[in-house]
């Protein structure tokens, strides 16, 4: 290797040679002076490439993935998530977010075997202390309170050339898919996999009805299609009859339209007869949608629940009896009303879900790498435009599936070190 080939910077879509780490890097950089909306919280920068401990790894990012998680980060609400950090010592007054990549390992700590230089890898979001005493006794890391969601509770995310995670993150990249598509799918299908199978009793069991809010969405694409891999019925909940068809071909046993229902919304006060017979009048109706579709009397034994405050009512109703709600976001809002007559005469379970532990992170990948599991990309962005993929999405005008964005890759349609 000549000197003149080794930079302290390279710029997008030239990669440094293999396992040669510059000292600095482009990142798309969030700082407190720009909270506010996405398209303007984001702005290229270049900044020190970190360095990475003992059971770390550095990744040459191709690819990220898009997620709302990093809206937040932008608008510093709920969470400034800088100032959180700084609370608890870390010195970086910036965020560089990314919760989502695909790319080619090129540094490992002394303490990682499984991995080495040249690897090509998928990246799960999840962060624990891997020396926690519960972690180390076998408890699910998920509840460790170390737990910590790469590139949005941690610095150094996807959006740059180079991210630092823990090793235990990384996971075999499919060889079958394009370095965007298989930086897209593993936040909302790892998420997915642990609401559907994480929560004995209710793992889905073949023939069993799930009813899956957003079915067009990220999270809701993967759903679906986990569901009809475990040979259950899903039945997708959408916003226009436009969406059936690509619910269908992801394996939708039928789809519902929510905009023909207007009961959505927090309850009534149980005193407020007429307006409480409303609901319930609404709630039965989309009940009937359900067993429309499967041309029987069957209610979802497990309901795949997100929307939060506008839905979690109807979903506690139509859930089957000793039946589950599962939910891991309040996308309408974070108080949401339950008739507890129902769920306890009923049996019913609610259950709260957040992210997924290795086990079952590996678990959903090895759908991917199988060839089970589409990731339903729909756009891809270049760098640049990062704020503005995020404005979409803080809109709510981003395409249904999955959205990825170029980072280290030169182009689209490349699956491998170019």
């Amino acid at each position: 290797m000549t000197t003149d080939t080794v930079k302290n910077l390279y710029p997008l879509g030239e990669a440094p040679p293999l396992g040669h780490i510059p000292a600095r890097m482009h990142a798309q950089v969030i700082r407190q002076s720009r909270f506010g909306e996405p398209r303007s919280a984001f702005q290229p920068e270049v900044i020190e490439t970190p360095s990475i401990g003992p059971d770390e790894a550095l990744v040459y990012v191709m690819a990220a993935g898009v997620n709302y998680n990093n809206v937040w980060a932008g608008r510093g609400v709920p969470v400034d998530v800088i100032a959180a950090r700084q609370k608890g010592g870390e010195v970086e007054d910036f965020h560089v977010g990314g919760s989502d990549a695909s790319g080619i390992v090129y540094a490992v700590g002394e303490n990682v075997k499984n991995w080495k230089v040249g690897d090509e890898v998928v990246v799960h979001c999840g962060m624990w202390d891997i020396h926690a005493p519960e972690v180390l006794a076998g408890e699910d890391p998920m509840f460790s309170p170390s737990f910590r969601i790469w590139g949005y509770e941690s610095n150094y995310g996807s959006f740059a050339q180079f991210t630092r995670v823990q090793a235990h993150q990384l996971a075999r990249k499919p060889s079958h898919l394009t370095w965007e598509a298989a930086a897209a799918y593993m936040l909302v299908g790892a998420t997915a996999y642990r609401m559907l199978t994480g929560w004995p009793p209710h793992s889905v069991r073949e023939g069993d009805v799930v009813l899956v809010w957003g079915g067009a969405g990220g999270l809701g694409s993967m759903a679906i299609q986990i569901a009809a891999n475990l040979g259950a019925k899903p039945i997708a909940v959408v916003s226009n009859e436009s969406k059936f068809d690509f619910c269908k071909k992801l394996g939708a046993a039928g789809c519902i339209n929510r905009k023909h229902f207007d009961h959505w919304g927090r309850l009534p006060h149980w005193e407020s007869t007429a307006e409480m017979n409303g609901f319930t009048a609404g709630a039965r109706a989309f009940g009937k949608a359900i067993w429309d579709i499967l041309g029987e009397r069957k209610s979802p034994r497990i309901v795949f629940e997100h929307p939060g405050q506008d839905t979690v009512p109807t979903s506690v109703f139509v859930c089957d009896s000793g039946g589950m709600v599962v939910i891991c976001a309040g996308t309408t809002g974070y108080n949401a009303d339950v008739d507890l007559r129902y769920l306890w005469m009923r049996q019913k379970r609610l259950q709260g879900s957040h992210f997924a532990n290795d086990e079952q992170a590996y678990a959903f990948n090895d759908l991917v790498l199988a060839g089970k599991i589409d990731p339903c990309l729909s756009r891809v962005f270049p760098f640049d435009q990062t704020g503005e993929c995020h404005q979409l999405m803080h809109e709510n005008r981003h395409p249904d599936g999955n959205m990825a964005i170029l980072v280290g890759a030169p182009r689209e349609g490349l699956k491998s070190i170019p």
